[in-house]
């Protein structure tokens, strides 16, 4: 039987989700429970950069005013709310998973341009749900020749499960690190098993990509 599920760890690229400041359990826009998994996504991180394999990181930039946002948060954006607002320190990637210099170029990226972190590691925006959205993360990975997503980041519910969806959809193999993503449950893990979805353990996904 032809399996298309299974992921290829030597064909994977890793995608984080989010993982910005303002979205940790004492930012302005706290999801519960990002913080606590900073260490296993900083170990992914690590991980994948030791193997060599590509990292992603998908942010979000809401511009105070602005009107290119997602329907719940478009009408305090609208009306000033900063929420990772371009530039400032709750715009910017957790502390431990990127460099520590190194700082969000938001004029670049909102322009729809990749931003290097260092060797097969970029940072992309995205203005909606999917990382795959209004985004070349599609083109990015087929041209490095990936053909399994991993996902890690916030709020599963909303980005990550958009993504994984999108993901699917493109026939990439998909994967969810469940312990280095936030707002997990067990009806949500189920669900996104029946589309395919394979879930692995921080530790897991480690060693698979080790080898």
């Amino acid at each position: 039987m032809a399996d298309y599920i299974q992921p290829h760890w030597d064909r994977s690229a890793l995608v984080v989700i989010d993982f910005q400041r303002d979205f940790l359990d004492d930012g302005v826009a706290a999801i519960p429970g990002t913080t606590a998994v900073v260490p296993n996504v900083a170990s992914l991180v690590e991980g994948f950069r030791n193997a060599g394999r590509p990292i992603i990181h998908v942010i979000r930039l809401y511009e105070p005013g602005g009107s290119d946002i997602d329907p719940p948060r478009r009408d305090s954006i609208e009306n000033g709310a900063a929420v990772v607002a371009p530039g400032t320190e709750g715009s910017q990637v957790a502390d431990g998973v990127l460099p520590h210099v190194f700082r969000l170029d938001a004029d670049l990226l909102l322009a729809g341009k990749a931003q290097e972190v260092g060797p097969n590691e970029i940072v992309i925006f995205k203005p909606r749900w999917s990382a795959f959205h209004r985004t070349e993360l599609d083109a990015l990975l087929r041209a490095q020749g990936c053909d399994t997503v991993v996902v890690a980041g916030c709020n599963l519910p909303n980005c990550p499960r958009a993504t994984l969806f999108d993901a699917s959809e493109r026939d990439f193999r998909a994967v969810l690190v469940e312990d280095a993503v936030s707002q997990t449950s067990h009806e949500r893990l189920a669900d996104l098993e029946r589309i395919g979805i394979t879930l692995r353990l921080t530790t897991d996904v480690l060693a698979s990509v080790s080898r």
